[in-house]
Order: C-alpha cells, then structure tokens, then sequence
C-alpha cells in the first residue's frame, strides 16, 4: 500500500491510498501463436515459447489511474472500478513509469504473445474460442450487451486463469508497434516488436466490438498519439 498526496497549484489538498494491482502468475511455456484460418493478419500460426510472466487480474482501473497520475483522462467518469480510457500509448508509458517507482517493482505493457497466451489461459487452457469460454457473453462486454459504454471490472466470467475481461470492455494495449511482416517472422522465443512504428498493437475487443474482434487471435492497432473511448491496458510484471 502507498499514500500519494496530491498537489495541485503548490498546494497539497488530499491522499490517495494505492493498494498493489493484482496480479496472477502466468507459467511459461510454448503455444501455438495467431491462426490459420483468420484474417491475414493474424497468420500463420507458429510455435512460440514464453518465460513466466504475472499479468493483471483486471485492467487498469479509473481509480488506480487517478491515485498514480493525479487526473482521470476517462470519457465515462464517476466509475472508479471502470478502465481507465482516453489514454494514448504515450500516456501510458509515462504511467508504467511513476507507478514502477510508487511501487519500487517494474510494471510495462504485456507483449502481444503475452497477451494472447494468457487470454488463451496459459498452460491451463481447454482451448475455448474467447478467454474463458465458447459463448463470448459469458466473458465480455461488447456491442450486443454494453449499452454503448464500458463496464466496472471483473464482473464477467474470467478464463482459466482467473483474468476477467480479456476479451470486450476496452481494448488493451500491447507493448509491440504494429507491423504485419515481423509477425510473420517473429522469433520463436519472447517475440516483440520493439521498432516504431504509427501503430501500436492492442488486443481483446471493447464494449462496441462485435464476435470477430473479440476472439483470442484477432488483432487491431492503435495510432500512438490517439486517444479512443474503448482503448485501455493491462499491466504485466516480471516473474
């Protein structure tokens, strides 16, 4: 637990008590990494090999947000336990930073083979299409039964791991920079593609997404300055 006062204008006006993020470990191991039958973006399937990671159990949160970064960017406000969204990738990086130093731990973004071997459920998957579950309104938020907006967390369904909304609710952000031809050649152990790019790589679908994007493989992009009403993150933290 960390006490974090806030100053604002040279003048400290209140605290903020900022519990640890949960997090869950996820055991290393190989799987098999984007489809065959999906969109050309997400193929072709390859065997890829992991270290242990810990991931969050929710996404970033409005709440922990605002305790770290004094101010909440969110569309959808005066919803602590929602995700935290309207953050550009830059926004965050700067994020992972003063709550890797509150914290006195290393927080980043989960690269997307992380992020896909932990939706998947790890070494603990029963092969579902969404993480958790064949019947995606079991485990999401999406455009079919989030009355156009995001959703407290954790009140879905979570997947093998016990990770709630992998899937729905907002986008989450990928450490790597979106390039199509590195995930064709990526390389077979700890892949990440760390040169810039316009885009950044963000995974799961959102509360306006529909089946398609929803699932465990599909891929989308984010413009690194943008800011999106259904854009967050998850934390990862080294094993």
């Amino acid at each position: 637990m960390v006490v974090v006062f806030m100053c604002y204008a040279a003048a400290c006006f209140s605290q903020v008590i900022i519990g640890e993020p949960e997090m869950v470990l996820v055991a290393g191991g190989s799987f098999e990494y984007g489809s065959n039958t999906g969109e050309k973006n997400e193929q072709p399937a390859h065997t890829v090999t992991l270290d242990s990671f810990y991931i969050g159990k929710y996404e970033v949160t409005q709440a922990l947000w605002f305790g770290v970064m004094g101010e909440n960017p969110s569309y959808f406000k005066n919803c602590g336990d929602c995700p935290v969204e309207e953050v550009t990738p830059a926004q965050v990086d700067t994020f992972l930073i003063h709550l890797s130093k509150l914290m006195g731990k290393h927080y980043r973004l989960p690269t997307e083979a992380e992020w896909e071997y932990a939706a998947m459920g790890g070494n603990r998957s029963k092969g579902y299409r969404y993480p958790g579950s064949d019947s995606l309104y079991e485990v999401a938020w999406m455009k079919d039964n989030a009355l156009n907006k995001s959703h407290p967390v954790g009140m879905k369904k979570p997947n093998e791991l016990f990770l709630y909304d992998m899937a729905g609710n907002v986008w989450e952000l990928c450490q790597d920079w979106w390039n199509p031809a590195y995930y064709k050649k990526s390389p077979s152990a700890n892949p990440c593609n760390r040169k810039k790019a316009l885009f950044r790589v963000v995974r799961g679908g959102s509360w306006r997404s529909g089946a398609e994007r929803c699932y465990n493989k599909a891929r989308n992009r984010n413009v690194y300055d943008h800011r999106k009403q259904n854009c967050g993150f998850r934390l990862v933290l080294d094993n």
